[in-house]
């Protein structure tokens, strides 16, 4: 399967694409990879969708580590092998088991989970599969993340599954991070 919308040719790079592209290097992130070459198509979608994911991956009310479980498991729910690439090595760094990593990458729900990350994952693995999220689940999620830890997750979800929407259309190549590969295909 051959990329869709691989990089532009820097002498293709309209004005507009260059100064979201330079946005991007100049951020967090340091560089145009992954979802974001395909969404240079689209500058101020790419700017746009940057901006929010540079709060939820840097600076949401659950903290990096239950965040990156939540991208797993979106990750996962979406087959988005790029952005399990990316994140189960973060993931792992920030705290969460190898077995539960494992598990979301067998597709089973992790028995050795914290309760925060329990919470996280069986909110997130409802929101998917049944476009909601049960009263139980939303109260466990509300008791500790409160109302803006409950909204910060929805939007986890909401927009790693854009950015899985996004590659698996363009069929991004999976990059090469040196760790085994595992999780989705």
């Amino acid at each position: 399967m051959n990329e869709r919308l691989g990089p532009i040719p820097d002498h293709a790079l309209t004005t507009a694409q260059r100064a979201a592209a330079q946005e991007i290097i100049d951020g967090p992130r340091g560089a145009v990879y992954g979802p974001f070459v395909p969404l240079l198509r689209s500058p101020e979608l790419m700017l746009h969708a940057q901006r929010m994911g540079e709060y939820l991956r840097y600076r949401s009310a659950l903290g990096v580590r239950l965040s990156e479980l939540a991208i797993l498991v979106t990750a996962r729910q979406w087959d988005q092998a790029v952005e399990w690439a990316i994140h189960a090595p973060i993931a792992a760094q920030a705290g969460i088991p190898a077995s539960v990593i494992a598990a979301i990458a067998a597709r089973e729900r992790p028995a050795d989970m914290l309760v925060d990350e329990a919470v996280v994952h069986d909110f997130c693995i409802e929101l998917h599969e049944t476009k909601t999220v049960s009263d139980r689940v939303y109260a466990d999620a509300l008791a500790l993340f409160g109302e803006q830890g409950a909204v910060d997750l929805m939007g986890i979800c909401g927009y790693y599954t854009l950015l899985a929407m996004v590659m698996n259309t363009a069929r991004t190549a999976v990059p090469d991070t040196g760790e085994p590969r595992g999780g989705p295909p």
